[in-house]
């Protein structure tokens, strides 16, 4: 039973030794010094089995002799090393170990004739010295981006003179800005109801034409004043509107000068002349109580633009940024040309 063991454990091995294999071939056994060879190690084992290639320093001697320069990165089982000479000489490679599942199989060895190169040292004249520097020369492939970036430099600076001249052509359009004296709300009306005054419209006989002026007068000063929409309300929503802000005495007088002209101008109520002139000092009365000094008398005009004119002016400004960006990238692709020429004439 123990012998039974012991060749079913050999018969085992063996089965598993002859599944993993490694297969070195070298693509040329013979070389001149300096050369290079390759060998191509092929490892057979299961599919899916851990392989480890050897690893090999640069320069490092395989053999005395025989130098590894670099390995290729692996194909699957597959990996090629490089190796030289500088020796003339017959090598005898040694096996190369592969880790496959852990377990170490080598490759079969290999050989490598170097041979030397046979100089004629009798007919020395057949040796030239070293030549001159020469002038390296003319590749289209390094002058082409260059050249097309000239090219496009060209087109650059066209497009952009271009946009330079409908600029010019393009006539800015000037706007000045002014400042002009600015009436007070109560002035304004002040001067308004001089005017009336003057007309002596108290004591005209078309009553609804004075107090229509009078209270249209009242209606503009109120909106200046207080901020509202006094020419398109009611006399009864302009006193709502100022019962919080007014002297309740004055309040009651406009009130009673609103009602009036109301009269006046619907009902064709007809006033006295001593009532007339009464609600005309009312209307100043309430003027005077209810002025504010401290605003602005100075205002800014600024000049309404057309649509064409505005239509220019964002034209210009989009000339403006065109030509600075084109100037900007003018002048570097200039610089870069330069520079690459200068690269490739320097010595």
């Amino acid at each position: 039973m123990k012998r039974l063991s012991i060749i079913f454990c050999l018969m085992f091995q063996t089965v598993v030794l002859l599944a993993q294999s490694v297969e070195a071939r070298i693509d040329s056994i013979q070389i001149l010094m300096g050369e290079q060879a390759h060998v191509t190690l092929t490892v057979t084992a299961p599919e899916g089995a851990k392989i480890d290639f050897p690893r090999y320093e640069r320069t490092q001697q395989l053999v005395p002799g025989v130098e590894f320069l670099e390995a290729q990165q692996p194909e699957a089982n597959v990996q090629v090393l490089t190796v030289t000479s500088f020796d003339e000489n017959l090598y005898y490679l040694p096996p190369f170990p592969v880790l496959v599942n852990g377990d170490t199989v080598k490759s079969a060895s290999l050989a490598l004739k170097v041979v030397g190169i046979e100089v004629d040292t009798m007919h020395y004249e057949k040796f030239y010295g070293p030549k001159d520097v020469q002038d390296n020369p003319f590749l289209w492939s390094e002058w082409s981006p260059l050249f097309w970036l000239s090219v496009l430099l060209l087109v650059l600076m066209a497009l952009g003179y271009y946009l330079y001249l409908r600029l010019r052509d393009n006539k800015p359009i000037i706007t000045y800005v002014r400042v002009v004296k600015k009436l007070l709300p109560h002035q304004k009306a002040m001067k308004e109801i001089e005017q009336i005054k003057a007309e002596k419209m108290p004591t005209s006989e078309n009553q609804k034409e004075y107090y229509t002026k009078l209270t249209d007068t009242l209606r503009r000063y109120i909106e200046e004043r207080y901020g509202f929409s006094a020419m398109e309300m009611t006399s009864a929503e302009i006193i709502d509107r100022l019962m919080q802000q007014g002297d309740q005495k004055a309040l009651d007088e406009l009130r009673g000068l609103f009602l009036t002209a109301d009269l006046v101008k619907f009902a064709k109520y007809s006033t006295m002349l001593n009532e007339n002139d009464q609600n005309l000092v009312n209307a100043v009365e309430f003027i005077n109580s209810t002025k504010a000094e401290n605003l602005p008398t100075e205002e800014v005009l600024r000049p309404q633009l057309s649509e064409e004119d505005k239509r220019s002016v964002k034209t210009r400004r989009l000339l403006k940024v065109v030509i600075v960006v084109i100037a900007v990238a003018s002048a570097c692709l200039l610089a870069y040309v330069v520079y690459g020429t200068w690269q490739l004439i320097a010595p």
